[in-house]
C-alpha cells in the first residue's frame, strides 16, 4: 500500500512525497486510520517503526478539517508530551516537515535553554505544541501555555517517560486539558505503571500492538496456491462456487484492483461490496454495516481501508494479491478465527510475488500448506542454486591484510 491510499489532503500527500515516503510502516498502517477516526489509541512499538509519522500526519489532517477564523488568536489544538529535549526537537521538525504547505504553526518548549524565545513563540499563537513535562508545567504556572483548548493530547514514549521520574508531572498535565479530548499514547513497551496510567487518562482505547515476532492463530486454516496471474480471478470464482461459504473479505494491494474485481462478481451474481482510499467515509461506512448485517457477503479492501474496522464472524479471508509485508499477512488473516473460532485464509502466489512468500514464512516460523488440486497450478518455486563456475574456490581470507586495509569501504 502507499500513503496516497490514506484520506489526507494534498499539501500532506506532497509534504510527505518530498521526504521520499511512499510505502507506510506497520504502525502507520494501523494507527494513522485510528487516529483520523478520532479514536483514543494505545501502540506499543519499538523505537524506528514510525511512530511519530503515526500521529503527526493524521493530526496535522484532523486540525485542518476544522474550519479556522484567521483574524482570532490561534489557541494550542494539540499537545504532544514526550521525555526528552532530543525527541522534543525530532518530533517538532517532522510536523514543521509534514504541514509546510499548511497554515499550521508549531513549535517546541523543553529545559536546558532560555526560556525567553520560547515565550515569544508562544505569544504569537500556534496550533501544536510539542514539550517536555517539566518545561510545560514552568510555562504553565507563569501564565504563557493556555491548554483549555486541547483536542488531540499525546503521550510519546511513554515507558521511558516512567523511567524518567516523569508519570506524576504527565498526571498532572493531563488534567490541565478538557476532559473531552482525543488522547493517543505511544510505547515501546507496556510495563503495569504504564498500564495503570493508560487506564486513568484513556477511556475506551484501541490497542495496537506491533510485535514483530507475533504468530498466527492456531486455529486458522491456511492455504496457498501457486498460479499465474491471469488465472487469479478464475481460481477466485471457482472456489467462490465449490469451496468458500459464509462471510469473506478479499484483501487487494491496489484501489484500482478492488474496483475491477468487485465488477467481476457483481456481474457474476454475488453479492459484494468493496471499500477503499478514493470511497468516501460514507459509502466506506455503508459498506460496513451491510457487511456485518449480511445485505452482502463478500467484501474486497485494501489494507488500509480495512485498518480499525471491527467485524467478527468473518468465515475466510482470501489473499489475492500476497502483501509484501509480512506483519500484514499476519494481520489479515487474523480477521477470520477470533474468539476461538475457526477460520480459513486461501493465499494466490503468482511468480512474482514467490519471494513474499518466504518471508512470511519466515515470520510465521512454518509452511503454509500448498494446495496442487486446482486448475491453474505452477509448481513450488525451487530456490536457484549458484553455478558451479560462479563459485569461488578460493579459500576464505585469501587476500592480503594490505589489501584489506586499503579497501575503501562505502560505509
Amino acid at each position: 500500500m502507499q500513503f496516497t491510499e490514506f484520506p489526507f489532503q494534498t499539501s500532506i500527500l506532497k509534504a510527505v512525497a518530498e521526504e521520499r515516503f511512499h510505502t507506510p510502516t506497520l504502525v502507520q498502517e494501523q494507527a494513522i486510520p485510528l487516529v483520523l477516526s478520532k479514536k483514543n489509541v494505545i501502540v506499543s512499538a519499538q523505537t524506528g517503526t514510525g511512530k511519530t509519522a503515526a500521529f503527526a500526519l493524521p493530526i496535522i489532517q484532523l486540525l485542518l478539517d476544522k474550519e479556522v477564523d484567521e483574524n482570532e488568536t490561534k489557541k494550542i489544538k494539540s499537545l504532544i508530551v514526550t521525555p526528552t529535549r532530543e525527541l522534543a526537537i525530532q518530533i517538532l521538525e517532522n510536523f514543521k516537515s509534514y504541514s509546510k504547505y499548511t497554515a499550521l504553526t508549531t513549535t517546541a518548549v523543553f529545559g536546558g535553554v532560555s526560556l525567553e524565545p520560547q515565550k515569544e513563540e508562544l505569544a504569537k499563537g500556534i496550533d501544536i505544541l510539542v514539550a517536555t513535562p517539566g518545561r510545560l508545567i514552568d510555562l504553565h504556572l507563569q501564565g504563557y501555555i493556555d491548554l483549555s483548548s486541547i483536542e488531540i493530547f499525546v503521550l510519546d514514549e511513554a515507558d521511558l517517560m516512567l523511567d524518567m521520574g516523569f508519570i506524576n508531572d504527565v498526571k498532572r498535565i493531563e488534567k490541565l486539558t478538557p476532559r473531552k479530548k482525543q488522547t493517543l499514547l505511544f510505547s515501546a513497551t507496556i510495563p503495569e505503571k504504564i498500564d495503570e496510567l493508560a487506564k486513568s487518562v484513556i477511556k475506551n482505547a484501541v490497542k495496537v500492538d506491533i510485535n514483530p515476532q507475533e504468530t498466527t492463530a492456531k486455529n486458522i486454516g491456511q492455504l496457498l496456491y501457486y498460479l499465474p496471474k491471469k488465472h487469479k480471478t478464475e481460481l477466485c470464482l471457482n472456489l467462490l462456487r465449490h469451496t468458500i461459504n459464509g462471510k469473506i473479505i478479499i484483501f487487494r494491494r491496489t484501489k484500482m484492483g478492488v474496483d475491477k474485481l468487485e465488477q467481476t462478481l457483481l456481474k457474476n451474481d454475488y453479492k459484494v461490496t468493496s471499500i477503499h482510499g478514493d470511497k468516501t467515509q460514507i459509502v466506506r461506512n455503508k459498506a460496513i454495516i451491510d457487511f456485518k448485517n449480511k445485505k452482502v457477503n463478500i467484501l474486497i479492501a485494501t489494507d488500509v481501508a480495512a485498518r480499525g474496522i471491527d467485524i467478527t464472524n468473518v468465515d475466510a479471508i482470501i489473499n489475492f494479491d500476497i502483501p509484501n509485508v509480512p506483519e500484514t499477512y499476519i494481520h489479515r488473516i487474523g480477521r477470520t478465527g477470533r474468539a476461538g473460532k475457526s477460520g480459513i485464509a486461501f493465499s494466490f502466489c503468482s511468480p512474482d510475488e514467490n519471494g513474499y512468500i518466504k518471508t512470511i514464512e519466515a515470520l510465521i516460523e512454518k509452511p503454509i500448506k500448498i494446495i496442487t488440486d486446482h486448475p491453474f497450478i505452477i509448481n513450488k518455486p525451487k530456490h536457484k542454486k549458484l553455478q558451479p563456475n560462479t563459485i569461488s574456490q578460493n579459500k576464505k581470507g585469501r587476500k592480503s591484510e594490505n589489501s584489506k586495509k586499503n579497501k575503501k569501504r562505502w560505509y
